[in-house]
């Protein structure tokens, strides 16, 4: 596979401290490797949220659907994340929605976004998922003045846009909601929940088996050829033939595989921390009781939350090299931040720790639709980091494109687009170091 992370970001190593592996262990997502010469109407690549959403949704039709990953589901981002199911899904700023699409399409992506979360709360309730859900909508908070006075506006954006009523919290509210900081305000948007993202995963997992739709682990697909008017698949131990393909690799995927993914997509590591459970006194100590989840207005963000077990999760955007010394200095950083942010922790121990592959697009928005070079086939990438809902959303769409039919969501034009290529080719992770120079420069 071409990929354009050293080895070490598609092995064990960024994984193997995750709190979530815990909570479910990897034997109970362990499926066997696909063997032999199959045949599938429709073969899902990649076991995340967006694979295992289109699965589902495809079983739920009655179509006959083999899932493949190269380790397990959930290996990847989907069972790494922080677990927000929220608004979200694109890096393109409201202005630039509305003039590259026009102001229907932006108002289209909201909805969106909105039904993205609406579409996970259903999967939960429909299949008996218990994921630990809590937190009622999100709170966006100011790390400094110039964004207080931003954030504050953006309480007539969000009617506007999303027809919702967003509430502003000065600092003092926000000590007394149980959120202290060093926050100079805060948004909350009444739109989204916390969820233990394994817990999602294996609920997705069960459900699809029991539809009778196949998932098969350890499986690294090695070829995409079309095959007459049918797709072929391979691993190293099967051949399978396929009438459509849904490529759900995102932030995993390859250059090749097929060709036209080249330069198409962005991997970034993000990069969590996890503390041990917190006793009532250490939580009044830093002032954050809350069970809210949250998030700073900085470009290389912070992500945080108080768990229903009373473990702290706290994130950020990750380091731009891949190794085990690279591994242990962004999470050395990731502990410094997270001190300066809740200093009265500073001797509380964050025994787990660990990174994932986000994935971003040259032109800011997630991608939904046809693979041009190879009929038959579709796929759905870049979430900028929103991947719970917007993943989940994206799987039920190319589920209906996968069959000709009209979508059972909108499919909004702004995941329609054209998804360009990076400059660079295979050499685009030079870019990163200069866009987070500038995000870095933005945050002051």
């Amino acid at each position: 596979m071409t990929r354009i992370f050293p080895a070490f970001a598609y092995g064990q190593g960024p994984v193997a401290g995750c709190y979530w592996a815990e909570t479910v262990p990897d034997d109970a997502l362990d499926y066997p490797a696909v063997t032999g010469k199959l045949t599938a109407d429709v073969v899902v690549i990649g076991a995340g949220f967006t694979g295992l959403s289109a699965a589902l949704h495809l079983a739920r039709d009655g179509v006959d659907v083999l899932v493949l990953d190269a380790m397990h589901p959930g290996w990847g981002a989907s069972g790494r994340n922080g677990g927000f199911c929220c608004l979200g899904g694109a890096k393109a700023s409201s202005a630039d929605i509305a003039r590259r699409f026009g102001h229907a399409a932006l108002m289209g992506w909201r909805r969106a976004e909105q039904d993205a979360v609406a579409l996970v709360r259903g999967l939960l309730q429909d299949h008996g998922i218990v994921a630990d859900s809590h937190s009622h909508g999100e709170t966006i908070l100011a790390h400094n003045p110039r964004n207080a006075r931003a954030l504050h506006g953006d309480v007539a954006r969000v009617k506007v846009e999303y027809g919702i009523d967003a509430a502003w919290h000065s600092p003092a509210e926000l000590d007394a909601m149980g959120m202290a900081g060093p926050f100079k305000g805060g948004l909350t948007i009444p739109v989204g929940f916390a969820l233990n993202p394994r817990k999602y995963i294996a609920g997705l997992s069960r459900a699809l088996r029991e539809l009778g739709a196949r998932i098969s682990g350890h499986s690294p697909v090695t070829s995409i050829r079309p095959e007459g008017a049918e797709i072929e698949v391979r691993t190293d131990k099967a051949k399978i033939r396929a009438r459509r393909l849904i490529l759900a690799t995102n932030g995993y995927s390859s250059d090749e595989l097929p060709p036209w993914m080249a330069g198409r997509y962005m991997p970034a590591q993000s990069n969590v921390l996890v503390t041990r459970p917190l006793t009532p006194a250490e939580l009044d100590a830093a002032g954050w009781t809350s069970s809210q989840m949250a998030y700073d207005t900085r470009n290389l963000l912070h992500y945080f939350r108080l768990m229903p077990d009373n473990r702290f999760l706290f994130g950020m955007r990750g380091g731009l090299m891949a190794s085990p010394r690279a591994e242990a200095n962004i999470t050395a950083r990731a502990r410094r931040h997270f001190e300066t942010m809740f200093p009265a922790w500073r001797d509380v121990e964050t025994p787990h720790s660990w990174s994932g592959m986000v994935c971003f697009s040259a032109n800011r928005v997630p991608y939904c639709g046809p693979i041009p070079d190879l009929p038959g086939a579709y796929v759905g990438f870049a979430f900028h980091g929103n991947g719970v809902a917007m993943a989940s959303y994206t799987g039920a769409l190319l589920a209906d494109l996968v069959q000709d039919k009209p979508t059972r969501l909108p499919y909004p034009d702004v995941m329609r687009a054209d998804a360009p290529r990076f400059p660079l080719g295979r050499f685009r992770r030079a870019l990163l170091p200069a866009g987070y120079a500038l995000a870095g420069l933005r945050d002051l």
